[in-house]
């Protein structure tokens, strides 16, 4: 994948989980919350034994996507009580 594509990817899963989650971090944090997702959304999915319902870049997409609302689920349980997201 070029960097392109993984810019792409990355905003696309992180803005989609930042409406799923609530409270997004902006166009860079969503794209970074996106690619830090991919790889935690295909972890989680490898220790599950399961794998992305659809092939190619939708199934990119989506890796990122469950990654991402996992990572923006724990940033959200971390920073209770400090300041809001």
């Amino acid at each position: 994948m070029s960097i392109l594509t993984w810019i792409i990817v990355g905003l696309v899963a992180g803005l989609l989980a930042s409406f799923v989650v609530g409270g997004g971090l902006g166009i860079i944090g969503d794209i970074i919350v996106g690619i830090l997702g991919a790889f935690v959304g295909g972890w989680i999915l490898s220790k599950l034994g399961a794998g992305s319902p659809f092939g190619g870049l939708a199934g990119t997409i989506f890796t990122a996507f469950i990654g991402a609302v996992v990572l923006l689920f724990l940033l959200r349980v971390l920073s209770r009580g400090r300041r809001p997201l």
